[in-house]
């Protein structure tokens, strides 16, 4: 490819990634709006409802956001009585994050938002199955 090309926008592999995380996100919106939470606040709350107790270095790692990003993010979880934050006893240095009753209490109403999601998203399945697992696998090459 001549380098003129290369710094064209069509040619870029970041931003139709960018674009449609932005669209998705978008969509996600007016759904997480019921719950009173936002898509950073969901994807963590994601996370507690599969194991009720994760480490802050833990949940980053699966997040794939450093401390500096969460720690903001997970106070204000915990103002809205959703998260409880706790120092470990044996070690100061780790943060746990534990869900609360309340947040437990979300899972329910929540369960309906991939369905919705799917349904504002006029994508054949199989597709989107396809594009998320090679979408899992190029996160899994950057980040190794």
């Amino acid at each position: 490819m001549p380098k003129e090309e290369l710094l064209k926008l069509d040619n870029q592999i970041c931003f139709p990634i960018y674009a449609v995380s932005r669209s998705i996100t978008k969509l996600y919106r007016p759904l997480l709006q019921e719950l009173n939470i936002t898509y950073p606040q969901y994807l963590v709350l994601l996370v507690l409802w599969e194991v009720e107790v994760i480490t802050l270095r833990d949940l980053g790692k699966k997040l794939y956001l450093d401390s500096g990003t969460l720690t903001p993010l997970l106070k204000r979880m915990e103002k809205m009585h959703l998260i409880k934050r706790e120092r470990s006893v044996e070690d100061e240095r780790v943060l746990f994050i534990k869900i609360t009753e309340k947040g437990l209490g979300m899972k329910e109403k929540a369960s309906k938002v991939p369905e919705c999601l799917l349904k504002n998203i006029e994508v054949d399945i199989n597709q989107l199955i396809r594009v998320k697992k090679e979408m899992d696998e190029l996160l899994k090459k950057l980040n190794s």
